[in-house]
């Protein structure tokens, strides 16, 4: 099991240096990959319907795309993974488009997590439809690899029509694609259509429980765990005493991948963040 971080979105400021301090800082100490959340738009929860997710209009959220092509330049070997892109609030071509770039300039680092969101603030601003998300995300999959792997892209969905069209440069390979999330109908669509999944549960009895069923719709579908991977995350905040039960407790289920977040932990300064993950590493990797 492979051991990355999450990058510190919401926490880590705005300086370019202090950003590439920390993913130098990251690669340097072993880490496999970093890890980034997504918010085009923050909003206030005070309407209706509520908003109930975690993040609000002054919650701050760099680019992925844009600052993974900086972190590209930056680096040499960490990935550069997505946890998660909220797809169906964007345009497909777009997305497509942005992914290949970041995988070219990284010399195919890049493994693409989506999901589906919670802000319906955000789809209205982009002009996309917040009500059909998780049907439409299966058809954006579907064209996303075509425009990834063939030059000319003549294509009619239901919601999608690209007439002999394509992008160059072309990424050359199928860039990973990795789902988000704990519902049932996100671990099915996995199953059918992913390379991985993001799981949002824990290494408990309920989440045994739900790899379990997990496991039985990638079998529905002529699949398994040996050609299908898991990114499990654990927050500093659980305590030093829990890092590495937490970690052996994901490596006996199989997952390929943890990454420790150290957002919402009580830490004050960017050099606290990678003085945290020194701290983590020695402890777990």
């Amino acid at each position: 099991m492979q051991i990355g971080v999450v990058f510190p979105q919401t926490e880590i400021g705005n300086d370019p240096a202090v950003i590439r301090d920390f993913a130098q800082a990251s690669e340097g100490l072993g880490y496999s990959h970093i890890l980034i959340y997504d918010h085009v738009l923050g909003a206030h929860g005070q309407r209706e319907p509520r908003l109930t997710g975690p993040y609000t209009d002054e919650t701050a959220f760099h680019e992925p795309f844009v600052l993974f092509g900086y972190l590209a330049g930056q680096t040499k070997t960490i990935g550069l993974v997505t946890g998660i892109i909220i797809l169906p609030q964007r345009q497909t071509a777009l997305v497509a488009k942005q992914a290949a770039e970041v995988d070219i300039l990284s010399g195919g680092r890049l493994r693409l997590g989506i999901g589906t969101g919670w802000n319906y603030v955000e789809y209205d601003a982009l002009n996309e439809d917040f009500h059909n998300r998780g049907h439409r995300q299966e058809e954006q999959v579907e064209l996303m690899r075509r425009l990834w792997t063939e030059p000319v892209v003549d294509y009619t969905g239901k919601w999608h029509r690209i007439d002999r069209a394509g992008l160059k440069p072309l990424p050359g390979r199928s860039i990973p694609i990795w789902f988000g999330g704990s519902d049932e109908r996100v671990m099915k669509r996995a199953a059918r259509l992913g390379d991985g999944m993001i799981p949002q549960f824990l290494p408990n009895d309920a989440g045994k429980a739900a790899l379990a069923r997990l496991d039985q719709y990638l079998a529905d579908n002529g699949r398994d765990r040996s050609s299908f991977g898991i990114e499990a995350q654990v927050s500093l905040a659980a305590g030093e005493e829990k890092w590495a039960f937490h970690a052996d407790s994901w490596r006996q289920l199989g997952a390929d991948y943890i990454s420790v977040r150290t957002m919402n932990a009580g830490l004050v300064s960017p050099q606290d963040h990678i003085d945290a993950i020194k701290r983590y590493k020695a402890v777990v990797g």
